[in-house]
C-alpha cells in the first residue's frame, strides 16, 4: 500500500492511476485527518446500472399497486430480514 499526499497525487495522477490499474493500493491523504482510497470502478460497482434501474422501477410499480409490507416495529424488521 502506498500513502501519498493530495499534492503528490495532483502532480502525478497518471502514474498513480496506472499503479491502481495494476493492482496497487493507493491512499491519498488530504490534511491530517482525511484519507481516500483510489479504486478502479468496474461495471458491477456502479449502483445505477441498467439492471438496478430496472429493479427500482419494478419496486416503485409494486408499491404503487399496493404490493408492499408495512412494518411497525423493530421486531417485524428483524423477522423480515431473518435476524
Amino acid at each position: 500500500m502506498l500513502v501519498i499526499s493530495s499534492r503528490e497525487f495532483r502532480q502525478n495522477q497518471r502514474m498513480y492511476f496506472d499503479k491502481v490499474d495494476k493492482g496497487e493500493q493507493i491512499i491519498v491523504q488530504r490534511g491530517k485527518d482525511k484519507s481516500y482510497a483510489l479504486t478502479p470502478v468496474v461495471e458491477d460497482d456502479i449502483y445505477f446500472n441498467e439492471k438496478m434501474i430496472k429493479r427500482i422501477k419494478e419496486s416503485a410499480s409494486q408499491a404503487k399497486n399496493g404490493e408492499y409490507t408495512e412494518l411497525s416495529s423493530a421486531e417485524e424488521i428483524k423477522d423480515l430480514l431473518g435476524l
